[in-house]
This record gives structure tokens, C-alpha cells and sequence, in this order.
């Protein structure tokens, strides 16, 4: 018999659920104290539940804490679908009407953060908080019109040869090439580095995190699916941007940034505050683009007293 890997023992009881046909992961941690309200993690794009290991244990002492692998990644299965963020937030709905059907914390990491704050505007019932670790998502830039005017003029040009490239990049020869080396454990650690601060937080474990879902069945042929996006885009796409949902929430929000975050610029953390009043920002030295995994103790005892003090 395979033995689990160390980690698996620090993420609750992990199950598999269906969804939509698909095989999808879960785990969840019971609190014995029965604290309200249930929290709900949603990982950052090529994690899973494992990169909660460091704090699903902790929250799981004082609050019923779920963890879901959107599909595509994780453990959950890999196949072609129409993968976004409206798609992961049906996920994340259902999940919820399965499993839990009253009000949740929701708490996210990156792009699970741009999830967790879509959910929140699409099923306010389901939403009674919303933990952000790193916010990615430039829409709170204020780009002057000349900008504007230029881009739209340069769009038609630009956009058929992007479209072309993509297409390029995509063929399955080049792509799966491209996906071979990107598994790699010494490529996995250079991409490490740019997300954290701290070099000490790049284990084996972490990088056996990121690694073992790339090499099942059907990895390759599902971040191909992503990076191509919907090929049938909607008529009428819901507008998801921080610019548009933060003012319309009325729900207490907290946003963790890394100071040191080298994949989105913490100058940027300082700007969404001023979409919405109910939003505490809460700065991390030594920390980079996932401050959860290198800062635990001081994110999990923030979470837990933002949770004391906010009205539920």
C-alpha cells in the first residue's frame, strides 16, 4: 500500500465528492467547541488542500473548517471543462447546499481569493465573511484616459496576433513539451521563490504539493483547458472585478499581503480598502504572495480575532 504523504495528516478527513459527474476532493476538520460561523478554504491556482496544512488545524480548534481542490487541480479530477472563476464558484455553491447550508466564512488564496469574493456577490446567503490572502486583480487601477484611448485603438491589431500566439502555445505538441518541464521539481522551486519570501518555507513537502497533481492522468490535457479559456464566452458575463463587487458587499471583509510579494505588488493592496468600508487590511513583513504558509501562527490568530470581533 502507498503511503500518504506527511501532510496528509495535518488536513482533517479528506473525502471524495461528486460534482456535476466529476470526482472532486474535499477534507474537513470538526470543531469540537462547535464555534460559529463555518469557515470554507479555497486555494490559489496550481495548490490544493494541502497548501492548508499549516492552518487547518489551528482554525479547526475553534471553528468547523471545509477545504475544497477546485477541479482541475489537487486531487480533484483532471478534465476538459470550462474552468474560470464563474465555473468554481458553482463548484463552491453546490458544495455548500451539500454539505453545509448555513452561513459560511469564506477564505481564499489568490485566485481562490477572486473566487471567494464572486461567490460572495453571486449567493450573499451563503456568505457571512470573506478572509483574502493576496487579491489579484487590477481593476482598482486608475489608468488615465490617454491609456484607455490608446488601447482601444491598438486592440484590433493586437488582438489577432494574441489570439494566434495562444493558439500557437496551445497545440498540444508544443503545449505538452512546455508542461514536461514546468513539472519539474527544480522548475517548481525557481517558481517557489517568486511567490515566497522566505526561502526556509520551500520544502520537499511543499514542492510535493505543487508536484504529484501534475503528474496524474489527463494534468497536462486540463492546464491546456485552462489557459484557453472558455472557447463559447456568455452574451452576458457577470462583471466579477474588485471594482465593481467590493462596493455592492455588506459582509466584513479582512485582506492579508505579503509585503514582499513579488507576483502582485502589495502597492496595490492599499487601493481596495477604498471600495468598501467594511475592509481590513492587514500588511505581513517576511511574506510573500501565499503569507498563510509563511506566516500561520500570525494569519491564523488574525483570523481568529477578526472572527471574535466581527458581527455574524
Amino acid at each position: 500500500m502507498k503511503k500518504s504523504p506527511a501532510w496528509h495528516q495535518h488536513v482533517g478527513h479528506q473525502r471524495d465528492w461528486v460534482w456535476r459527474g466529476w470526482r472532486t476532493r474535499y477534507t474537513y476538520v470538526r470543531s469540537a467547541t462547535d464555534e460559529q460561523p463555518p469557515l470554507m478554504l479555497l486555494h490559489g491556482f496550481g495548490a490544493s488542500i494541502g497548501h492548508w496544512r499549516q492552518n487547518l488545524p489551528t482554525l479547526g480548534q475553534h471553528h468547523t473548517v471545509y477545504a475544497l481542490d477546485l477541479l482541475g487541480f489537487g486531487a480533484s479530477e483532471k478534465v476538459t471543462a470550462p474552468y474560470g472563476v464563474e465555473f468554481w464558484v458553482e463548484q463552491v455553491y453546490e458544495f455548500w447546499q451539500t454539505f453545509i447550508q448555513q452561513p459560511v466564512i469564506l477564505v481564499g488564496n489568490s485566485i481562490g481569493s477572486l473566487v471567494c469574493l464572486a461567490a460572495a456577490a453571486q449567493y450573499p446567503d451563503m456568505v457571512c465573511g470573506v478572509v483574502m490572502l493576496n487579491l489579484p486583480d487590477s481593476s482598482v487601477l486608475e489608468s488615465p484616459p490617454w491609456l484607455a484611448n490608446t488601447l482601444s485603438l491598438v486592440k484590433p491589431v493586437t488582438q489577432p496576433l494574441l489570439t494566434t500566439v495562444k493558439w500557437v502555445f496551445t497545440l498540444p505538441p508544443i503545449f505538452n513539451t512546455l508542461f514536461w518541464v514546468i513539472r519539474q521539481p527544480r522548475v517548481l522551486k525557481l517558481w517557489a521563490t517568486q511567490a515566497y519570501a522566505t526561502p526556509a518555507a520551500i520544502t520537499d513537502e511543499l514542492i510535493e504539493i505543487f508536484m504529484s497533481p501534475a503528474y496524474e492522468r489527463g494534468a497536462a490535457r486540463t492546464l491546456r483547458s485552462m489557459v484557453k479559456g472558455k472557447t463559447q464566452p456568455k452574451e452576458n458575463p457577470i462583471d466579477y472585478t474588485a471594482k465593481t463587487v467590493l462596493p455592492q458587499l455588506t459582509v466584513p471583509m479582512l485582506l492579508f499581503w505579503g509585503l514582499q510579494d513579488k507576483m502582485v505588488p502589495p502597492s496595490l493592496a492599499r487601493l481596495f480598502p477604498k471600495y468598501n468600508s467594511n475592509l481590513k487590511l492587514i500588511e505581513i513583513e517576511n511574506a510573500g504572495h501565499c503569507p498563510h504558509d509563511e506566516q500561520p501562527e500570525f494569519v491564523n490568530q488574525e483570523i481568529l480575532n477578526w472572527i471574535r470581533t466581527c458581527d455574524h
